[in-house]
């Protein structure tokens, strides 16, 4: 047999079904594509779902695979056996209805004995019991002795999931021979030990079964097989586990060199080594494909396979970042197979090194109180870590639940995870009732309570600024009332409106409701979950009544400046996933008339550079006049088209696509332009982090844009006035205005050394000798505080020994320094507490080292007072 690495193997497979016509298809990404039963795709098959169920046409009918998969449900195993891990590679050949067993069957036998090599008395195969038609394939067409074809019930040997098309299977294994075995007379195919290993699985999907339970033969059957690459690669490089096949092995000799320790040296070693080979793994894949670190769905894996393996890191003596070393030896060793490794390498580094640094500030304060805890419980006797206690760590700490758990494990004692559990409900409880306790808007659930729910309000609001409309409601200091008159604040609901009622991020219309007796100014519009409008305002003049008809008119310049940061939100999001990567979503936005926000995902603060990009990009769009072109679909037709959702928005069965030519396409419910040039052009005031992972740009566009670069047109003339120059040359005049002040102040510089120089004889004539050491006092008013400490360490230097304290009131600002030469140090003189002395007389205080300290005053009047204690401090001090 030969042996053969895991980068050789995924090649020779995918080679080896092109030749026999099918097309090698890229291994989808982690995250599923329109499936939201998966978190992770966790099969070869995952992708291709929509192929097998006749949803989408396949490329062609026969496709060869090898995809990247997680799986994590075993996840506290990984580590504590060789056998567990979240990442592997499937490989697969697919058949979409058209070839089946007579050439699936042959096809793998030629493979894993002609191309590998493996010999042939190595291998058995296991079939459905009911299978004759395999079992005729194995025996007669291919040669395999009747006696090594193994039949099965429907528990080993049967694949389907409820309900649809669903098969029986055909698994080839491997025997390792008997030492790898578990010794018992009745080893065999199918035993639980180590000897015969299944590599690769054929699913035979030739039936589909109803709900009555009967299975009825497919016109046209398929073949769906899956073989692990790294199972594949243990047996043909004959080595005991995924951990030391050649790819996988690099990375965990890499961490050992890095953590300084041995593999099968110590099994407490060696879970942690495994626990960071396999997750280091799975979170440069996840990373890769667009995953980032949160605190829910597929974030949260990723969090936490990071974070298990930063923490195990720690128990091999790693007490850094590192991961993101190791990250670049699993890019490395696949990015042959995944080239998009190599190419996002510094992003995923990135990543993985801010998750790491965000940990460890987590995981010092969290284990020091876990460790008091388990103190705590073991002083106690107990068992058991409370619930509350783990809650605790939690919700204080931000300490991981499944991180206490382990380290409670391996202190031998469990967690209660029901009391945990208890605690969180009881914390959703407390914000649902502060949140429903906030009486927020100008109807209350006991008015709407008393409202026909089967009505509806019309929106009308995308093709009409103005609508003919009849007053259903009137609500009126949390009543139901029938009339209002000038000066009540009150909601109306009408039967249609063509005012925008504030989702998605947009806020709500402003206008006017113009009745016969009366007028009503709308300042804001909302809406009830069962489809009412709420228009807010107050009754401008006369009087208006339920059952009346009005005209309901909008602000059209308001909503035509709401439009413009609409449209750009969905610009600038193309542009950020332009220049930024695929990773970026959008996380939030906020559209208003004077400006727009965006939330999205990213792991870093932008560069100007990139900000710049990202802006001219924008401008250029806005600039080429695209079209805005609006339809109403299926979501599915939506899909198709490739039109970005908002992550985790829930859409119905009819979405409305805004697509600006061939540049953007997402699904949204608010208002647009007609053409990208109406935006006029966009101008990004600033971006920041709003939590983590999620950046935000703020952004004018239209008239704020213009109204922001004509007020600083305005700010650089005044300047220029100022300045006495032409806007054109203000900057030269300020280059040239700083150089003279810092010639000016070199000059005043010199001029204060020349001075302080002349004094320093007097100054230093003037010192006193106390116990053999000389103390210099002065107060020199013209200098601040740097001043001070040059003038004091040259007066030092020319002492050559003794200390030199020195007072300032420049600038009404009370500063002294003390500075201290090495020898009288050694005496006990401490500058530092001499000054804390010194400025106390002047109500101040600071500190410092023994040969150099510094502090501030409030009382300019006790500078000369303060200077004189200095005297009797030193002396103190002495030995």
């Amino acid at each position: 047999m030969q042996k053969l690495g895991l980068n050789e193997l995924r090649e020779r497979y995918l080679k080896f079904f092109e030749s026999k016509g099918h097309l090698r298809l890229p291994s989808a990404p982690l995250v599923p594509k329109n499936d939201p039963s998966l978190l992770l795709i966790n099969s070869g098959m995952a992708p291709l779902k929509p192929f097998f169920t006749g949803q989408e046409e396949p490329p062609r009918k026969r496709v060869t695979t090898c995809q990247k998969c997680i799986r994590t449900p075993d996840i506290e195993n990984v580590g504590k056996t060789a056998r567990h891990g979240t990442y592997f590679e499937m490989l697969g050949n697919f058949s979409f209805g058209d070839y089946f067993k007579n050439e699936a069957i042959p096809w793998a036998w030629e493979f894993v004995t002609k191309d590998l090599e493996m010999p042939v008395d190595k291998l058995w195969v296991t079939i459905y019991e009911d299978d004759d038609e395999a079992f005729d394939i194995w025996h007669k067409v291919v040669g395999l002795p009747a006696e090594r074809i193994v039949r099965m019930g429907k528990k080993d040997n049967f694949w389907e999931h409820g309900i649809g098309p669903c098969g029986p299977c055909s698994e080839i294994y491997f025997d390792r021979g008997p030492e790898k075995g578990c010794g018992s007379p009745d080893c065999k195919v199918g035993c639980e030990c180590d000897r015969y290993v299944e590599f690769w699985n054929n699913v035979f999907t030739q039936f589909n079964k109803d709900e009555q339970g009967n299975y009825t033969r497919l016109a046209h059957p398929n073949i769906d097989t899956g073989m692990g690459l790294e199972r594949l690669a243990c047996i043909s490089q004959d080595v005991d586990n995924l951990f030391e096949v050649d790819t996988v092995w690099n990375i965990l000799e890499f961490i050992c060199k890095t953590a300084g320790v041995e593999y099968k040296k110590s099994e407490k070693t060696d879970v942690s080594i495994r626990v960071v080979t396999d997750h280091i793994r799975s979170t440069t894949m996840m990373v890769c494909d667009g995953v980032l670190p949160s605190n829910e769905g597929r974030g949260y894996v990723l969090r936490r396979l990071l974070r298990r393996a930063a923490r195990h890191g720690r128990l091999l003596g790693i007490n850094k970042p590192f991961l993101y070393d190791v990250a670049m030896v699993v890019i490395n060793e696949s990015k042959e197979a995944y080239p998009e490794l190599a190419e996002k390498a510094d992003y995923i580094k990135k990543v993985i090194k801010i998750e790491e640094e965000r940990f460890e500030a987590t995981v010092d304060q969290g284990i020091i109180i876990l460790n008091e805890f388990i103190d705590e419980i073991k002083a106690e006797k107990q068992n058991v870590i409370p619930g509350e206690m783990v809650f605790k760590l939690h919700d204080t700490y931000g300490f991981p639940l499944d991180l206490t758990r382990e380290i409670a494990e391996e202190n031998g004692l469990g967690i209660d995870e029901e009391g945990f559990k208890r605690e969180m409900d009881a914390q959703r409880k407390k914000a649902r009732d502060a949140h429903n306790s906030k009486d927020t808007s100008a109807w209350s659930d006991s008015v709407y309570d008393k409202l026909d729910k089967s009505q509806k309000t019309a929106f009308v609001g995308y093709e009409n600024t103005a609508s003919d409309s009849v007053i259903l409601y009137i609500v009126k200091d949390g009543e139901i009332v029938d009339t209002a008159q000038e000066g009540d604040e009150i909601t109306v609901i009408l039967d249609k409106t063509p005012f925008y009622a504030e989702m998605g991020g947009q806020v709500g219309d402003t206008g006017i409701l113009t009745a016969q007796n009366g007028k009503v100014k709308i300042e804001n519009c909302t809406k009830t979950a069962d489809g009412k409008f709420l228009h807010t305002g107050f009754v401008e003049t006369g009087i208006v009544e339920t059952g009346s008809t009005i005209t309901a008119s909008i602000d059209e310049k308001r909503r035509i400046a709401i439009n413009r940061n609409h449209t750009v939100t969905h610009l600038l999001h193309k542009a950020l996933r332009t220049v930024l990567g695929d990773h970026v979503h959008q996380a939030g936005s906020l559209v208003e008339p004077n400006k727009l926000r965006f939330d999205f995902s990213h792991f870093s603060a932008m560069t100007p550079e990139e900000l710049k990009k990202v802006e001219d990009i924008t401008n250029e769009v806005i600039l080429s006049s695209m079209n805005v072109n609006i339809k109403e679909m299926s979501i599915d037709e939506a899909k198709k088209l490739g039109a970005l959702a908002l992550f985790g928005e829930k859409y119905g069965n009819t979405v409305r696509v805004v697509k600006v030519e061939d540049y953007s396409i997402e699904l949204c419910g608010g208002t647009h332009l007609n053409n990208t040039a109406q935006a006029g052009l966009v101008k990004i005031l600033g971006e920041s982090g709003v939590a983590a992972g999620v950046r935000r740009l703020e952004a004018l566009t239209g008239e704020a844009a213009i109204r922001y670069y004509t007020d600083r047109e305005n700010l650089l003339n005044e300047v220029a006035q100022a300045l006495k120059a032409a806007p054109q040359d203000s900057l030269k005049k300020v280059e040239s205005l700083g150089q003279e002040l810092k010639n000016a102040e070199k000059e005043i510089e010199q001029l204060r050394n020349k001075l302080v120089s002349g004094e320093a004889e007097s100054v230093l004539a003037n010192a006193v000798e106390i116990k053999g050491v000389k103390v210099v006092t002065a107060r020199f008013d013209t200098m601040d505080m740097e001043g001070l400490r040059n003038t004091g360490d040259m007066l030092k230097n020319k002492l050559g020994s003794g200390v030199v304290v020195l007072g300032s009131g420049y600038g009404e600002k009370v500063s002294f320094i003390v500075t201290a030469t090495k020898d009288v140090v050694a005496k006990g003189i401490h500058s530092g507490n001499i000054i804390k002395e010194v400025a106390k007389t002047a109500g101040g205080g600071g500190g410092g080292r023994p040969d150099m300290a510094q502090a501030g005053g409030k009382d300019l009047s006790k500078i000369d007072e303060a200077l004189k204690t200095a005297a009797s401090i030193v002396e103190s001090q002495i030995k």
